[in-house]
């Protein structure tokens, strides 16, 4: 089976610019700079604290990406930095967010979005860090925090309806996972505690973790980072043509994490806790780990960067 097109075809009016993929090592507490075929890997952050979950604002010239801090001790942060790794700054303080977990980007409201995993909530802010908001709050206190099903991990935005949807992962390999859906605002005179707009998508999941929505074709990805056969793979679904089950799209994955879509190229990337890289089509044909035993990798972003002229 042929392997997926591994470099972007640039419209001819677009500027030139070179495809990188940004990945998050949590042992090593690294940011690496990838080309899409592995090479080229360059270390441009380090001294991270367990960070997970990463986001490229091309605009900006940015990175963002979240430090998990130690789960017990409520001392999460958000960090910005430039592309190349310079200019490091901290723009959600240590303590302003639990633990948390895999971060997005909507450029166009000018607010980043993450899940907060022990914090038991979704939460938002300006891309500078201010005006911290939670929308949902699936927990409050250390009795609730000791319920995995309560962990918020992984999220997406619709922007064409306003959605959003967030992984709940449960316990390990417990079946006990789910992806829900929310409208992005909190209903009038409701809070993230009590808001009635919640439905669940999926549940009855492994363990699923990371998000990802190709806009384009109204589809969700996740990881599960669960046991086989419905673990350690790559799942998508239809947001409109809800399917009874998922698809399983990639298989035997070592603990799945992080996921990024290209969909001009048709193609995925998706990192795993084993250390491995893998790039396949959106429907999974073409599957191909390009880096292995890299360390512990959570997060990973795609981005276009112009070059330097």
């Amino acid at each position: 089976m042929p392997e997926p097109v591994l470099k972007s075809a640039p419209h001819a009016d677009a500027p030139a610019t070179t495809a990188r993929l940004f990945v998050l090592e949590l042992n090593a507490g690294c940011i690496h700079s990838i080309n899409v075929d592995g090479s080229d890997k360059k270390t441009i952050v380090t001294g991270c604290r367990h960070p997970d979950g990463i986001v490229v604002d091309v605009e900006a010239g940015h990175i963002c990406w979240t430090n998990m801090g130690v789960p017990n001790l409520n001392d999460g942060s958000i960090e910005r930095a430039d592309l190349d790794g310079s200019n490091r700054k901290t723009i959600v303080a240590q303590g302003g967010t639990f633990t948390p977990k895999q971060i997005i980007l909507d450029k166009k409201a000018g607010k980043l979005y993450w899940c907060d995993r022990e914090g038991m909530r979704l939460m938002r802010a300006n891309l500078d860090g201010s005006r911290l908001e939670t929308l949902i709050e699936s927990g409050h206190g250390d009795a609730d925090r000791r319920d995995q099903t309560r962990w918020c991990v992984g999220l997406a935005i619709d922007p064409t309806h306003n959605k959003i949807y967030w992984t709940q992962k449960g316990p390990d390999n417990a079946g006990r996972g789910r992806i829900f859906c929310a409208n992005l605002e909190i209903p009038h005179g409701e809070t993230p505690a009590n808001r009635t707009d919640i439905e669940v998508f999926f549940d009855r999941l492994p363990e699923p973790i990371d998000l990802e929505l190709d806009v384009r074709n109204r589809m969700l990805y996740w990881t599960d980072r669960g046991d086989p056969p419905r673990g350690n793979t790559v799942n998508r679904a239809s947001i409109d043509n809800k399917p009874a089950e998922p698809e399983i799209v990639v298989t035997h994955l070592m603990e799945g994490i992080g996921i990024a879509l290209d969909v001009p190229n048709d193609r995925m990337f998706v990192t795993d806790f084993a250390g491995s890289m893998y790039s396949a089509r959106l429907d999974g044909s073409g599957e191909r780990n390009f880096l292995y035993a890299q360390g512990n990798l959570t997060g990973i972003a795609y981005a276009e960067i112009p070059k330097e002229k």
